[in-house]
This record gives structure tokens, C-alpha cells and sequence, in this order.
């Protein structure tokens, strides 16, 4: 599976930003996707997952009620709509996916980053 993160940019505080993860090389609509993010000098942290074809979501405290993750009906892209961003929304968002779930970064497969600068 290839995994191609995209809709990256900078925006200001309070703005929007949509972003997708789309696979190639097989399907993995029964995978669970998630996306996680790494700023400079900081370790690689959880920010939200998917299992399945639209099942259960999972999302970091500090994006519950911002962040919203969704798939495609063909079950391919994978997409994090990011709401109210913050400065500390800040970083490099990458998207993962693997066979089951985890808050870690443990998963098989990984995208190659798409960076988020939100400024004050």
C-alpha cells in the first residue's frame, strides 16, 4: 500500500484545512487509517483514526470537536477536515495505515507527510 498525503499550507488562526490520504497499490478499506502529526523537536503524536468503511472514530483530546475524519465510499481516501486550527495545530501531518488500532505510531504503512503552519 501506498499512502499519498495532501492539502497541507499555511493558514491563520481560526481557519480551515481539509486534508487527504489516498492509497494505491491495493485497497486498504478494511484498514484502519489514521493520521498522526510531528512538530519540530516533538515526538510523533496521535490526532484521529478510522476503522473500516466509515466505523468507529477515534481523535486526540486536543482536536475532539475540531477535527473530524471521514472515507470515501469507494474506501480509498481518507480525509481530515480541520476546523478552528490553532498555532499549535502546527506541523507535519502524516497519514498510517494498519490492520488494527493504536494510539501509537505502530502502524504498517505510512504516507510521506503534508505540513500544516497555522499562524497567530
Amino acid at each position: 500500500v501506498q499512502l499519498q498525503a495532501s492539502g497541507g499550507g499555511l493558514v491563520q488562526t481560526g481557519d480551515t484545512l481539509r486534508l487527504s490520504c489516498a492509497a494505491s497499490g491495493r485497497t486498504f478499506v478494511r484498514n484502519v487509517v489514521g493520521w498522526f502529526r510531528q512538530a519540530p523537536g516533538k515526538e510523533r503524536e496521535f490526532v484521529a483514526a478510522i476503522v473500516g468503511r466509515g466505523g468507529f472514530t477515534y481523535y486526540a483530546d486536543s482536536v475532539k470537536g475540531r477535527f473530524t475524519i471521514s472515507r470515501d465510499n469507494a474506501g480509498n481516501t481518507v480525509y481530515l477536515q480541520m476546523n478552528s486550527l490553532k498555532p499549535e495545530d502546527t506541523a507535519k501531518y502524516y497519514c498510517a495505515a494498519g490492520r488494527s488500532f493504536s494510539w501509537n505510531p505502530s502502524y504498517d504503512y505510512w504516507g510521506q507527510g503534508t505540513q500544516v503552519t497555522v499562524s497567530s
